[in-house]
């Protein structure tokens, strides 16, 4: 199966290099490839080694400086041609690409090797199990900017608890991670910290209520300290994935908490990454 996601990445650059000027936005490129926009972008980069907007920037750039040597087009019509507005962003990002201006590379007419990029890394490997995962029903809190620093979401989330004597009926702690930090600025990141509870739970006061859907599931079992998780994503995304004969469905992923960091090393920190996946 692993053909069938190359292929796709395939299909992608090709759309790219076909359409330098054309919109090429995530969700574009994700429509190209068929897969679902919260995880189109990380099976490209945990496949290919680099995200799709450098993937866009270095086609958009190699085509231009193959039309600086071998068409006549002012400078401006290229810039044009390969999606940037102006002459002096593009100037800024060929120099920046090319370590020379777009007039110095044309005049020294030579185009030298197109840039490669690898189809695939090596992946440190984990376990994963495939299963139905039953609907979840969390009491949460949205924290929106950097993933590092969710902490006082849950600490505020711990308190609440630890107050209003909730945690008989708290089933764990879920952390919904709704943007892609490859591809969303950083301000704009957006998560939901939260407890699991029952259905029948009256919602505390001050806290959203987030439904995660039953279905089957990849859950890939992660040991270590919480700032390491992203090799573990990027086997569950560049390895397993396109090896399992399996789609992922349009909802994002999540993580389980098993055990806390009040009392637990970093290195025996247990979470259950979660991939819901199409039936």
């Amino acid at each position: 199966m692993t053909a069938s996601y190359e292929k796709r990445i395939l299909r992608v650059l090709m759309y790219i290099h076909e359409n330098p000027a054309g919109d090429l936005s995530l969700d574009t490129l994700a429509d190209v490839a068929a897969m679902s926009r919260f995880h189109w972008h990380r099976v490209f980069q945990a496949m290919t080694g680099e995200t799709c907007a450098q993937a866009v920037r270095r086609i958009r750039l190699y085509r231009a400086a193959c039309w600086l040597i071998h068409e006549d087009d002012p400078v401006a019509r290229i810039a044009a041609g390969v999606g940037y507005p102006n002459v002096q962003s593009f100037t800024r990002a060929f120099s920046d690409g090319f370590g020379i201006s777009p007039g110095a590379f044309r005049n020294r007419g030579r185009l030298g090797r197109a840039p490669k990029h690898k189809l695939k890394g090596t992946f440190k490997m984990f376990d994963i199990e495939t299963k139905q995962v039953p609907a979840c029903r969390l009491a949460a809190l949205l924290h929106k900017g950097p993933y590092t620093d969710v902490g006082p979401c849950f600490e505020k989330l711990i308190n609440t608890a630890t107050s209003q004597n909730l945690w008989p009926q708290v089933r764990g702690m879920v952390g919904v991670y709704h943007d892609d930090p490859n591809t969303v600025a950083e301000a704009d990141l957006r998560c939901h910290a939260g407890l699991m509870i029952p259905a029948d739970m009256v919602l505390p006061e001050g806290l959203d209520e987030v439904e995660l859907p039953a279905g089957p599931y990849a859950v890939l079992h992660y040991k270590g300290p919480y700032p390491s998780v992203k090799v573990a994503y990027d086997y569950l995304y560049g390895e397993w994935l396109p090896n399992s004969g399996r789609e992922p469905a349009n909802a994002p992923c999540y993580e389980v908490y098993l055990n806390s960091p009040a009392d637990t090393a970093p290195e025996d920190l247990r979470t259950d990454i979660c991939l819901p996946l199409a039936s």
